[in-house]
């Protein structure tokens, strides 16, 4: 229970950032944004899809012309705006889920150059000196795999919605001829 005092989460939290470098702070923010990403495409599926998607095909239906050429291309143009809405942002989403692992390979890389600064200091290769920057180059490494692989799934799923609802919405537009 005392993990759930704000005070203590802070105090944890910082603590964790501290062992991890200034490395684990950009993925900490990566992360973030990530996730305010995959949130909002969830908001607007929960919220906005549905009335988008009504709006064009009551536009729709309403048109006394559906066989013409330019009839053709509104329709188009209307399954395009439909694509170009469910698809945006998840190509940030999906390269901040790219990101993220590479960033924890940064932290690894600059952990692993403080355990050499540490031994060029010391002049001898004690584990005991090493074992703070071989912690210190694990930790941003961990974390980044733990933020890419909690952002895959969304990513993944977010896009095959985003194929799926498309296509639905021309198939819809189709049977209404």
């Amino acid at each position: 229970m005392e993990y759930l005092n704000p005070v203590n989460a802070y105090n944890g939290l910082q603590e964790f950032l501290g062992t991890g470098g200034n490395v684990l702070f950009v993925i900490m923010i990566a992360t973030f944004v990530m996730w305010t990403f995959i949130l909002e495409r969830y908001a607007y599926y929960f919220f906005a899809h549905r009335p988008a998607k009504k709006r064009f095909k009551s536009e729709w239906v309403g048109r006394s012309d559906k066989t013409s050429w330019k009839a053709h291309a509104i329709r188009d143009e209307m399954i395009s705006q439909i694509k170009f809405k469910t698809d945006q942002n998840v190509g940030i989403i999906k390269t901040l889920v790219a990101i993220a692992p590479l960033l924890g390979l940064l932290g690894t890389v600059t952990g692993m150059i403080e355990v050499f600064d540490v031994m060029a200091l010391s002049g001898s290769s004690n584990a005991r000196l090493m074992a703070g920057g071989v912690f210190k180059a694990t930790i941003p490494t961990m974390a980044g795999m733990v933020s890419a692989l909690s952002g895959l799934f969304f990513s993944n799923q977010l896009d095959r919605r985003s194929k799926r609802e498309t296509a639905k919405f021309a198939e819809e537009l189709e049977f209404e001829q």
